[in-house]
């Protein structure tokens, strides 16, 4: 276990549950994260073991581990490789699987299988559940991470991320109706009060506390009630391509957390996908590009939705 970090309970969090003033402070682990740790006896506050329903009191400090351990490394874990060199690899994440670790051993995720090919990556990224990973998508999201393999490629990779240096796009099927051709969105985005790990976009009048976050969306086809389209987003602040087009109008299909109906043709994923990284190189990072198409389930969903047989593949070959 690596070492613990500490937050002070601020006057206006008193009276917060201890589970969702941990989601709230660390994001990064989630609710089910949060809840392990606390379950776990690793979690403190004022020096006591407490339950996750326990109320805060203001001044109360609460410890909590910067991480809960390594992810357990899964060969059998799908592992589809894009491009692979020394220092990075780009990966093609299936939607369905996690990135990283979403509670304590959890197998099947995209960190174990990159430790089962890779173990050169632990002990390389921002901490030890996440070896390598540069930035991570959401579970039901599907599409191209970069994994560093070595500290520096992690560092400069890192540090481009952080500086918007990082080319980053975004393949969306969205409700069409209307969006323009092209739109900017520039809308500050801040997680939701409350510790549920959503995140909001705020309006002019509440800034305080909020992330400016712009993304460019470019619409490729429009279907029936559908459009696909292309957003470039390239540092892309937590949930921000999926909260953007919700809070505008255009929810992507099958997000059902931010505004999108269910879609039984799409199982248990939402209309979104990385389709595309690139950095332009330096000194100590060569330059690389890689692409990944829309996949076929949202290939075939996009076509039976608009009621034509073609696929987006076929039509634009």
């Amino acid at each position: 276990m690596t070492e613990a970090r500490s937050f002070t309970v601020l006057p206006e969090e008193a009276g917060e549950r201890l589970d969702r003033f941990l989601v709230r402070r660390c994001p990064e682990l989630g609710r089910r994260g949060a809840t392990s740790l606390i379950e776990r006896g690793l979690v403190s506050v004022a020096g006591r073991r407490e339950s996750k329903g326990f109320r805060l009191r203001a001044g109360d400090v609460v410890r909590a581990p910067l991480d809960f351990g390594f992810a357990p490394a899964s060969e059998a874990a799908p592992l589809a490789v894009l491009l692979e060199r020394a220092d990075l690899v780009v990966i093609d994440k299936p939607a369905g699987q996690p990135t990283a670790p979403l509670a304590p051993g959890e197998s099947g995720t995209l960190a174990g299988a990159l430790l089962a090919r890779y173990p050169e990556m632990r002990g390389i990224g921002y901490r030890e559940r996440e070896p390598g990973i540069i930035h991570r998508l959401d579970t039901r999201t599907s599409g191209l991470v970069i994994a560093a393999r070595s500290p520096v490629a992690f560092e400069v990779l890192r540090d481009a991320l952080r500086a918007h240096r990082l080319d980053k796009r975004y393949l969306a099927i969205v409700e069409a109706a209307g969006l323009p051709d092209e739109v900017r969105i520039e809308l500050p985005l801040a997680l939701e009060p409350g510790g549920s790990g959503r995140v909001i976009a705020v309006d002019g009048a509440d800034l305080a506390g909020a992330t400016p976050c712009l993304s460019l969306v470019r619409v490729l086809e429009r279907r029936g009630r559908f459009a696909l389209v292309d957003v470039t987003a390239s540092r892309a602040f937590r949930h921000q391509v999926r909260v953007h087009l919700s809070a505008s109008g255009w929810p992507i299909a099958g997000d059902r957390e931010y505004g999108g109906a269910r879609r039984e043709a799409l199982a248990e994923r939402h209309a979104l996908h990385a389709s595309h990284v690139a950095w332009a190189g330096d000194e100590r990072v060569a330059a690389f590009a890689v692409d990944s198409p829309l996949p076929a389930d949202l290939d075939a969903f996009f076509a039976a939705g608009s009621g034509l047989g073609d696929s987006i593949n076929d039509s634009s070959s």
